[in-house]
């Protein structure tokens, strides 16, 4: 009887043993699945961080004029490039293109505001970072600056009351010619009919407000700018004719090579994706 006892509780430990070593497999391999999403999980957390580090190890390599920042100096009165709203928010193409460029490179984007030639100098005696006006590149600007890939196409036109004599680039000669200071509209007209037939003013709304005065006779300007300043000035017309084509750039601190190559990398992004014929389709009806 005590073997027979014995015999049964050998059994049962075999079948308790058989049961316990179950739950160890079970358990361990649950525990090796958990320990497997466990590691994916925090895989995927370190590659966040590391991504994140790496976008705030490049901003950081950058050289900026403040670390952080991205400082965009420019003239925002020159619609639909730049321009305020009722409000004082500045708006348009540069404003678009300058934000999305400080997104790509992680910094944060601040607008100074200021007349043509003033923006311009601001990036050549490092206080700013970069200018977005309508600035297209020139040998003499060359010189004293850097500039990025093209990123939007310009054209100089010509504003005349409707009942102007002026029909082509042709009639120019001898006439008063009113431009914005320090533009390429300004220096092809100071070439092409002398200092003395041109007057350069601080901005192209003035301009325009001084050829509906009868102060000049016509005004030399980027199409765009044109067609809005004649849309709000009733009796004023564009001529067919062209008087310039040029592309448009960024100008950024001369030698600053690593903010320049981040500027194009951006840039480039931007034109792939289709982030800024989007932005110029926005401001610019197709003709």
């Amino acid at each position: 009887m005590k073997k027979f006892a014995s015999i049964l509780m050998a059994s049962a430990m075999v079948l308790s043993l058989a049961g316990c070593g179950a739950t160890a497999d079970t358990t361990a391999e649950s525990s090796s699945s958990e320990a497997t999403s466990s590691e994916a999980a925090s895989s995927e957390v370190t590659s966040e961080a590391s991504s994140e580090a790496s976008a705030e190890t490049a901003s950081a390599e950058l050289k900026t004029v403040e670390p952080g920042k991205l400082i965009m100096s420019t003239n925002a009165a020159f619609p639909p490039y730049e321009m305020t709203t009722d409000s004082g928010d500045f708006e348009g193409i540069d404003i678009e293109i300058a934000t999305a460029i400080a997104e790509k490179l992680g910094l944060e984007l601040q607008i100074d505001d200021m007349d043509f030639d003033s923006a311009l100098l601001a990036v050549q005696q490092g206080k700013s970072d970069m200018v977005m006006a309508g600035v297209t590149v020139t040998d003499e600007r060359l010189n004293v600056m850097d500039f990025s890939e093209t990123y939007a196409n310009g054209i100089q036109s010509v504003i005349v009351p409707e009942d102007s004599d002026i029909a082509s680039i042709d009639d120019l000669e001898g006439k008063t010619i009113g431009t914005q200071r320090g533009t390429t509209g300004y220096l092809y007209c100071v070439d092409d009919y002398g200092d003395e037939n041109v007057i350069a003013y601080d901005n192209g709304l003035t301009a325009v407000q001084a050829l509906n005065n009868g102060q000049v006779d016509c005004v030399v300007i980027d199409n765009a700018p044109a067609q809005e300043f004649v849309s709000a000035n009733p009796g004023l017309k564009i001529l067919d004719t062209e008087y310039a084509n040029e592309d448009y750039a960024i100008g950024v601190n001369k030698g600053n090579t690593a903010l320049l190559d981040a500027i194009n990398g951006a840039l480039d992004e931007l034109k792939a994706d289709g982030t800024i014929q989007s932005i110029l389709d926005k401001y610019i009806s197709a003709e």
